[in-house]
């Protein structure tokens, strides 16, 4: 890669609000995790880390203020390696960082990486990530592990449409609203100096894929509708009828899986299936139809390109690019907060199935991806599978846990088997 082309680089479309919106209590991050079966040689890690980030410079960035937007500025190397904590997904104080954006830790037999949303997606994080261990397994473990689109060759340049804003290549002229009524929030004790619970439930995937088939609907479906019975099971307990609101939960969509693009970068949108209990009770098998129906509607490629394209067309507006970045901060942090998570009760993200090529596979134990918690929904929920293992991770700022409570007891009522841990205790159930 020629150094002077890539000195500097332009916000994508989706990265443009996470600058705007952070405050000092809170940033937008997710996590990755992989447990090995032997102690970690932070030595491997950290060759391992250095050839990883030559592969994706689009990672080795600080953020700088523009006159009129933000923008990245390309550095040199890596982030220091950290000791892993207790208390994951804590805002990234990038200063703390060496102003790099993503941060790289490890203890006993894992390694974690935690990323600023602004840099990519989960489905980009993902394959940074599966990559970085593949390069630590090929050291430490001698391991031969083939490499695809997803799982990069280090020793590849990396290529300009790795790093492309597909939001601006692929937008069109159609657009569509974003705007929604608000949500029920889930109701409980803000957590003191901002202490982050990881609920963690391990469940056999094969058996998770039955369920969901019994009630018609795929596992996102299935999850997504038992996350909204959960939550609306404290709304019908601590409100009257006439005061219930829209239970909605956010689902972020892969625009990859729709779109020609090889980007690593942000290319995702949302969609937010949910019910409205003012209309009546809702049975598990009731919510499971709403949400199977309104994804067969919402998760089309023509609908989600006019999404998309909308908030290009606000990003391309003249008035807007004219206004100093000093003026567009308050005003991008209160669209954030209308356009935000008001419209919603919860987040859920699914990444699917891990992927991960042989033998690499059978090296790493566990492979997990947390969210981390959002700006005003203090609750939300991931999930990735790994060889018949589906592990869902609930994270919170709250203190009460009753939202998973009701998840994992209703899944443990359909006779599967579940195993919960947390960054505070370990139980089986």
């Amino acid at each position: 890669m020629d150094d002077k082309k890539f000195s500097w680089l332009k916000l994508d479309n989706a990265a443009k609000i996470y600058p705007a919106a952070k405050n000092r209590g809170w940033t937008a991050l997710f996590r990755f995790t992989a447990d090995f079966y032997r102690e970690v040689d932070p030595d491997c890690l950290k060759i391992a880390l250095d050839r990883t980030i030559k592969r994706f410079p689009w990672l080795a960035l600080r953020i700088r203020k523009g006159v009129f937007w933000h923008y990245f500025e390309h550095m040199d190397g890596a982030p220091d390696m950290q000791s892993d904590v207790a208390n994951p997904c804590v805002r990234m104080k990038f200063s703390e960082n060496n102003h790099f954006l993503f941060r790289v830790r490890y203890y006993d037999m894992h390694i974690a990486v935690e990323i600023f949303h602004s840099l990519t997606d989960g489905g980009g994080g993902l394959s940074f990530f599966k990559t970085l261990v593949a390069e630590y397994l090929t050291l430490r473990e001698g391991l031969v592990i083939a490499r695809d689109d997803d799982v990069l060759d280090c020793d590849d340049e990396p290529h300009p449409d790795e790093y492309e804003d597909s939001f601006l290549r692929l937008n069109t002229d159609a657009t569509r609203s974003s705007m929604e009524g608000y949500a029920y929030r889930v109701q409980a004790t803000e957590e003191e100096n901002d202490f982050v619970h990881i609920t963690t439930g391990t469940l056999p995937a094969d058996k998770v894929s039955l369920i969901a088939k019994s009630y018609g609907v795929s596992v996102t479906e299935f999850i997504t509708a038992l996350l909204i019975h959960s939550i609306h099971k404290q709304q019908a307990r601590l409100k009257k009828r006439k005061q219930f609101k829209p239970v909605k939960m956010c689902v972020p969509v892969n625009l990859r899986k729709l779109f020609p693009t090889k980007t690593k970068r942000n290319f995702a949108t949302y969609v937010n299936p949910g019910i409205n209990p003012k209309y009546g009770e809702y049975s598990l098998r009731e919510i499971c139809k709403a949400v199977k129906g309104f994804m067969m509607l919402e998760v089309d490629d023509k609908k989600l390109r006019a999404k998309f394209s909308s908030n290009v067309k606000v990003e391309k507006n003249i008035l807007l690019r004219l206004c100093p970045l000093i003026l567009k901060i308050p005003i991008m942090k209160l669209s954030f907060r209308v356009l935000g998570d008001k419209q919603t009760s919860s987040c859920f993200s699914n990444l699917g199935l891990a992927n991960l090529p042989s033998p690499m596979a059978e090296a790493v134990k566990h492979i997990d991806f947390i969210l981390g918690p959002l700006q005003l929904n203090r609750l939300v929920a991931s999930c990735l599978t790994h060889q018949n293992e589906l592990r869902i991770h609930f994270t919170r700022t709250l203190k009460e846990s009753e939202i998973e409570r009701n998840f994992f007891c209703s899944l443990v009522e359909m006779g599967l088997p579940v195993t919960l841990e947390s960054n505070q205790l370990r139980k089986k159930g």
